[in-house]
């Protein structure tokens, strides 16, 4: 019998793993990796940009990962780096703003798949949870909180 870490970190790893492969195969229409994903996604959200410190930020990345990924991506087409007065942002070229449209309908349909089974109050409830889970584990590897 599994005890109560070895499930939640299993079943969390088997979620991670499963959404790195659904964003693999909708990057395949794009030749694009799956990590662009995640990428395309927050800057949609952001038509006026983000910095690579921002997207490292809402990603959850490491800043350098970030930064290579951006590199990619910009000589893939996908996005362009803004210069202004103070700093760059990132912005979505027009090829990226397609893939980003198609990439949020993609998310969408597999969140909504995914949540099979739940009512809307089962899957605002889980959500909430979750982050609660996350921002806890996230004090405790800080040492802001204690086990």
């Amino acid at each position: 019998m599994q005890s109560r870490y070895e499930q939640f970190a299993s079943s969390i790893a088997s979620i991670y793993h499963s959404i790195q492969k659904i964003e693999k195969n909708v990057m395949v229409e794009y030749g694009s990796k799956g990590i662009f994903a995640q990428y395309l996604a927050a800057l949609y959200r952001r038509p006026e940009g983000l910095t690579a410190a921002k997207l490292s930020e809402m990603c959850d990345k490491d800043k350098a990962a970030v930064s290579r990924t951006v590199a990619e991506m910009e000589r893939e087409g996908l996005i362009l780096r803004e210069d202004n007065r103070y700093r760059v942002r990132l912005v979505l070229t027009e090829e990226g703003r397609k893939a980003a449209e198609y990439v949020s309908r993609q998310a969408l349909m597999a969140v909504k798949a995914g949540g099979h089974g739940l009512s809307d109050e089962e899957r605002a409830e889980l959500q909430n949870q979750l982050a609660l889970i996350a921002d806890n584990l996230e004090k405790i590897s800080r040492g802001e909180m204690e086990l």
